[in-house]
């Protein structure tokens, strides 16, 4: 089993940045592809940004592009995901993902929930005009 914990939403006003931070235990960390994945009410879940075990290859959805960092430190069995440029339409519940197969490089195979594992429980983010 592996336990996700996120922590750093928040409310911000627009143009603003936050920091979020998921912590993993359960599992060597460092095997693990980590996700990014949000929702916002009335919408369905959507991927925002993909990171492999090792932080080589990293994705995101077109509209964070720019905007978003999606980074890991495997000591710390964290990934991390810092938004900058922040807009109202980024507001949402933010979700972290692990997936603990072995995954080929591919947007369409990172950006697929169904890709990942195990998700943490989620933190809003609130992105005011």
């Amino acid at each position: 089993q592996v336990q996700l914990v996120e922590s750093g939403g928040g409310l911000v006003q627009a143009g603003g940045s936050l920091r979020l931070s998921c912590a993993a235990s359960g599992r060597p960390f460092s095997s693990f592809a980590m996700a990014w994945f949000r929702q916002a009410p009335g919408k369905e879940r959507e991927f925002v940004a993909g990171i492999s075990w090792s932080g080589s290859r990293i994705y995101y959805v077109d509209s964070v592009k720019g905007r978003f960092t999606i980074s890991r430190d495997n000591a710390k069995s964290t990934v991390y995901l810092e938004m900058n440029s922040l807009k109202p339409e980024d507001t949402a519940v933010y979700y972290c993902a692990a997936s603990t197969r072995a995954l080929s490089y591919s947007d369409r195979v990172y950006s697929t929930d169904g890709t990942y594992d195990y998700w943490g429980q989620g933190t809003q983010v609130t992105v005011s005009s």
